[in-house]
């Protein structure tokens, strides 16, 4: 898909609605009003896309990091 978009914020509203169609398992069906209509089934969307996973970390591995880390430092 090759579409240019007036400003950074249209890119922004963009990129969400494709981040809405794949956690919903939608269709993404998107018409600038003029002359750009695209219509991509959500299974398409989902195998085109490059999906990521990264461990959960709780608040409480988050806190004990930053002591260990603030532990060296002031060692």
């Amino acid at each position: 898909m090759q579409e240019t978009f007036v400003d950074p914020n249209q890119f922004k509203s963009f990129l969400k609605m494709v981040h809405g169609c794949l956690a919903l398992k939608n269709d993404l069906t998107f018409f600038n009003g003029v002359d750009f209509l695209v219509n991509i089934p959500s299974k398409h969307l989902s195998d085109s896309i490059i999906k990521t996973s990264t461990p959960h970390y709780s608040a409480a591995d988050v806190l004990i990091s930053k002591s260990k880390i603030e532990a060296e430092v002031t060692k």
